[in-house]
């Protein structure tokens, strides 16, 4: 992914919580269907993962250092980030904040 096509689906999307990892990291392995299950209860947020090493343009740009970060736009800006370390329960109350 190109950071133009990233720009493009950003712009596109009231929420959308992108999910930045890659294929060597376990950790990213066992939360991603969990964030990507719970993103699916709300009908209005889209999700995208990005793969950091097949998307290193994106990723430096956004300044994703570390996997698994998770952000979350709103309205083309950022709203919030998480990385390495995520409770879901934030998570989930922050997403209901944002939908509703």
């Amino acid at each position: 992914m190109t950071l133009s096509e990233f720009n493009q689906i950003i712009e596109k999307n009231a929420i959308i919580v992108c999910y930045f990892s890659h294929d060597e990291c376990n950790v990213c392995k066992v939360l991603k269907p969990q964030v990507r299950e719970l993103v699916a209860g709300f009908e209005e947020i889209e999700f995208l993962y990005v793969n950091t090493v097949e998307s290193p343009e994106v990723s430096g740009q956004l300044m994703v250092f570390a996997v698994p970060t998770i952000i979350i736009y709103f309205d083309g800006r950022e709203a919030r980030r998480y990385s390495r370390h995520l409770s879901l329960q934030d998570f989930r109350l922050f997403l209901q904040k944002m939908s509703g």
